[in-house]
């Protein structure tokens, strides 16, 4: 999914973060990041030294999952084909504006980290 989704859609020269959870730390997956990102990878095996998951920093982290969550349990879930068909539902919903939000955002909290020298962050 990474090599034929996501990577296409980067922009030259960006800084990937990977998210550390135990499939995506896989020999394979890191060699293809290795490749990929040369020197431009975050994460547990990387070069580039930064905690593994910064919530922060990762949008799937400060929006999307919030996002489903709110709409997905909006209403009252009858099974579990209900919810897989809600969560579909609600993933699809996600329009290229909102995209474009969560960009702008990330921009936000990426200004933050550099003006604090990535010290820790409390939000609230």
């Amino acid at each position: 999914m990474l090599q034929l989704y996501a990577v296409p859609q980067f922009p030259e020269g960006v800084i990937f973060q990977q998210d550390g959870a135990p499939p995506h730390y896989g020999n394979i997956v890191r060699g293809f990041l290795d490749t990929t990102f040369p020197q431009r990878w975050i994460g547990r095996g990387a070069v580039m030294a930064w905690p593994p998951r910064s919530p922060y920093i990762t949008p799937l982290d400060f929006y999307l999952w919030g996002y489903v969550k709110q709409h997905v349990y909006g209403e009252r879930i009858n099974d579990i084909n209900h919810l897989k068909q809600r969560i579909t539902d609600v993933i699809h919903s996600v329009t290229p504006d909102v995209l474009t939000h969560v960009w702008e955002e990330l921009d936000n909290h990426l200004d933050v980290c550099r003006a604090t020298n990535g010290a820790h962050i409390e939000l609230r």
